[in-house]
């Protein structure tokens, strides 16, 4: 296993540090905040839990940046003094990141943190596989309990995803989606559907916890441990120029990152939708 450094012990980075814990997604996580003592207090927090949740993971807090190096995930996420990592600041940190553990993918936790996945790539010339942005998996997966709910199913029989930019311009492609092996088109009529997509924007930003979940799910992915789409901010391709922006698709996910962008079938509406939403 593969050690794992989650930058930020506010309330989404410890979660985040909880949830991978619980998984024995790493050999070590280390929590790192400039307030160390607060990183330490919540790694050892973690750490006693060990007995009950019945977890391996060595989970350490520090005030040393450094403690990064070498990790094969960097996980942003937010300041035990308030707030996720954003805008300078953000770009700041993964700049002194990236010397430090020049291997790593980052993964961006926060759900403000869309631009931060841009900047990295664009201004930092990070790899656009080794940045990504896990929130928006976890509106995905809040757009599948909806979709449970009005079924009175489970959502594990919910496969689905989203694509562009939250909360305002969110594509859900009912024509790729499927509940319990049947085309959700099909089980699930157009009131239904318009009903759920007209809650989509107030399910943004999703909490702490359901980042840190989605966050620790794209972490999976990242160590092998998982299989599957997930749904996240991918920076646009150098190719794009500076007429697009990052959006949420789906991807699949690998040891090197993302390892293809699976965009989904969209009707005419849903396509011009998207393009729209991708367009600076």
């Amino acid at each position: 296993m593969r050690d794992v450094a989650i930058i930020g012990a506010g309330e989404l980075g410890g979660a985040c540090a909880h949830a991978l814990a619980r998984r024995d997604a790493a050999r070590v996580i280390r929590l790192i905040d400039e307030h160390g003592d607060v990183a330490a207090g919540k790694a050892l927090d973690i750490a006693q839990s060990a007995p009950i949740d019945r977890f391996a993971a060595h989970v350490v807090g520090s005030a040393d940046l450094t403690h990064a190096g070498g990790a094969a995930i960097v996980v942003i996420a937010d300041r035990a003094a308030g707030g996720e990592w954003l805008g300078d600041d953000g770009l700041a940190l993964m700049r002194r990141i990236a010397p430090l553990a020049p291997a790593a993918i980052f993964v961006c936790a926060g759900a403000s943190q869309r631009e931060l996945v841009e900047r990295g790539v664009r201004e930092l010339r990070l790899a656009r596989a080794r940045a990504i942005g896990s929130a928006p998996e976890a509106l995905a997966a809040a757009i599948r309990a909806m979709v449970a709910l009005e079924l009175d199913a489970s959502p594990r029989d919910v496969a689905l995803s989203i694509a562009g930019v939250p909360p305002a311009h969110v594509v859900v492609p009912w024509e790729d989606a499927a509940i319990g092996g049947y085309a959700a088109s099909r089980v699930l009529d157009e009131p239904a559907r318009r009903r759920i997509a007209a809650r989509v924007p107030a399910l943004w930003p999703p909490g702490p916890y359901a980042l840190a979940a989605a966050a620790a799910a794209v972490v999976d992915r990242i160590l092998g441990r998982s299989r599957g789409r997930a749904t996240c901010f991918v920076a646009p391709d150098a190719g794009a120029g500076a007429t697009r922006r990052t959006a949420a698709l789906p991807v699949t996910i690998d040891g090197r990152g993302i390892a293809e962008i699976e965009l989904p079938a969209l009707n005419a509406h849903d396509r011009v939708a998207l393009e729209n939403a991708m367009m600076l």
